[in-house]
């Protein structure tokens, strides 16, 4: 059975691990910090690739940042990663060929393939964390777009500049439905800038009226940006990844989407792969696309 040696570099920490052609995670998972320069990053890989790469058929390498159509560079990295990380030659770094991909769309991938999205063939997936994430797949093929960058959550949900998100753009769908935004929701509901989403999620449970409010108003932008991609691309689901998408209401989110959209009703479920979906997403796309 092949086996892909599998990574997931995001802007804090690297994971790593053996998985085979079935989704399977066969060794233990190696976690580190992401380094703060590029040499250290190398490092890292090199050490990881030289340790199993006589026993895989393949590196894979999930990815923070849009990577190209033919899944060989970074096209340009997040803020989060040490400048100049698109630069980096990764193929240099093994005699076996290294595949790489979008996070958000090895993660969607999984999800397709061993996840809430298996047995459909149009899905969008949005992971709801610090930022927000996305991938589409569409007719059982991930959309990538003309240069590889398809799939980031960018849209724009507001016309009059109320919030900058993280990318230098205003009010990016990201800077209405992240972890970041409930924050913000926070912060001018409350008139406070020190209050945190644990706050919030605490108050909720405690039956606070105010922090419910607050929340409610973070999942009313999460709808406005799913109708939209409901209208857009007519999934069969929407699934839900990420830390903050165990505190939305599957039900009612599905509910408000289906009743204003134009396209056929849409199931919204929580994501199911577990929390290393980005790694084993890229292995089965590298095993079944990259050899």
């Amino acid at each position: 059975m092949k086996k892909a040696l599998a990574f997931d570099i995001g802007g804090t920490k690297i994971y790593s691990t053996v998985i085979d052609e079935n989704g399977e995670i066969l060794k233990e998972i190696d976690k580190f910090s992401t380094p703060k320069t590029l040499d250290e990053i190398k490092t890292v890989l090199s050490k990881q690739i030289k340790k199993y790469e006589e026993d895989v058929d393949i590196i894979a390498i999930a990815t923070a940042g849009a990577v190209n159509n033919s899944n060989s560079a970074v096209l340009g990295s997040t803020g989060n990663l040490v400048e100049g990380y698109s630069t980096i030659d990764f193929q240099s770094l093994s005699s076996k060929k290294v595949f790489l991909e979008n996070d958000a769309n090895a993660a969607a991938w999984a999800e397709y393939k061993i996840g809430s999205s298996q047995g459909t063939s149009v899905s969008v997936m949005l992971t709801l964390g610090t930022g927000v994430g996305g991938g589409i797949i569409i007719n059982d093929k991930l959309l990538k777009g003309k240069s590889g960058a398809a799939g980031e959550m960018h849209f724009k949900m507001y016309p009059d500049k109320r919030r900058k998100c993280t990318c230098g753009s205003w009010d990016c769908f990201e800077i209405y439905a992240s972890g970041t935004a409930l924050k913000l929701d926070a912060e001018e509901m409350l008139n406070d800038k020190n209050v945190t989403t644990y706050d919030v999620i605490d108050g909720v449970k405690q039956g606070n009226k105010i922090m419910t409010d607050i929340l409610n108003k973070w999942q009313d932008d999460i709808i406005i940006g799913i109708k939209g991609l409901a209208n857009i691309f007519d999934p069969d689901c929407v699934v839900l990844s990420g830390s903050m998408a165990q505190f939305v209401d599957i039900s009612k989110i599905e509910k408000e989407v289906n009743s204003d959209i134009v396209t056929t009703p849409t199931s919204i479920r929580l994501a199911s792969a577990g929390n290393y979906s980005g790694m084993i997403g890229i292995s089965l796309l590298a095993l079944s696309q990259g050899l």
